[in-house]
């Protein structure tokens, strides 16, 4: 049986969850259109009759503004630590600008072998495409170029198959049953932080982080509380709304996907609580799950 790790690094909003979905043919990672979406490495676990594959989904790699956007980044970087594999995620769409280049350049010094995936590419003309391709070679010595529409799940199946190729003969890592390394706690409070990122414009996405103070098991039904975190007094005041409406809604939304996650009815109270710029706060990050990862935790 072949097996390895697959680590799938790149830019915000390169399409890298959207990806690990596909794969996976189920939602592990939350996505959003709003850049750093993930911000914990998350391992999707495929495993078929002659293959388990491992893919680590990264946060997007960026000039970091706060101890957060560092702690992702490190993140990042430190998922490519034992792997056999490295997906390098590029948004075909976008032209090619210093934030790709510095994502390459780092790549390059990993000396690991490399798979370009070209995301997007449904929305170009064959054209542009193929230009694309040749700049492309010209910048990056890959083992393999993909062409892909992680939404659509276009080429999916291909990239799988070639990948298998990559990884050598070894042992299965995990259980056949599991497919992912994070617990029912970590995707209830990601579901929930993925609704408010689709509710709330500007700076409040970055703002926020999701903590589970309460969840109740029940043999029909799930009890959840849960704390929305903010850094200032206004952004609490947009994320519950005018008579609660904003809080209201981000509660139906999350309770909808929950109920289809959890196969149970939930029971959902959100809360909303201030703390003063938690994101460059490092015993914030850690109490609210954003673990900084070192090469030892690989």
């Amino acid at each position: 049986m072949k097996s390895g790790f697959i680590a799938i690094v790149g830019r915000p909003n390169a399409g890298k969850s959207t990806l690990l979905n596909a794969i996976m043919n189920q939602k592990l990672a939350i996505i959003s259109p709003k850049p750093q979406t993930t911000r914990n490495n998350i391992q999707g676990i495929l495993t078929t009759e002659d293959a388990q594959m491992v893919f680590i989904d990264t946060p997007g790699i960026h000039k970091p503004h706060h101890e957060l956007g560092r702690t992702l980044n490190k993140s990042a970087f430190s998922s490519l630590a034992g792997v056999d594999l490295v997906y390098y995620m590029v948004d075909a769409s976008v032209p090619f600008g210093s934030g790709e280049e510095f994502v390459l350049n780092n790549l390059k010094e990993k000396q690991l072998p490399i798979f370009l995936i070209l995301n997007k590419v449904d929305l170009l003309s064959k054209e542009a495409l193929m230009k694309l391709l040749i700049e492309w070679q010209g910048r990056l010595d890959c083992k393999e170029i993909f062409s892909v529409s992680a939404l659509k799940h276009d080429n999916i199946h291909e990239l799988l198959e070639v990948s298998k190729n990559y990884l050598n003969e070894g042992p299965k890592y995990f259980p056949d049953d599991m497919i992912c390394d994070h617990d029912e706690d970590f995707m209830i409070t990601e579901l929930i932080r993925e609704k408010v990122l689709y509710k709330t414009e500007e700076e409040i996405p970055h703002s926020v982080a999701v903590v589970l103070e309460k969840k109740v098991n029940k043999q029909s039904s799930v009890v959840i509380n849960a704390l929305i975190i903010v850094e200032r007094p206004s952004q609490k005041g947009i994320l519950i709304g005018k008579q609660g409406s904003m809080i209201k809604d981000i509660g139906i939304d999350s309770r909808r996907d929950l109920e289809l996650i959890l196969g149970k009815k939930v029971y959902l109270e959100l809360y909303v609580r201030v703390e003063r710029d938690w994101r460059n706060r490092a015993s914030k990050l850690q109490q609210f799950g954003i673990r900084e990862m070192d090469e030892d935790d690989e």
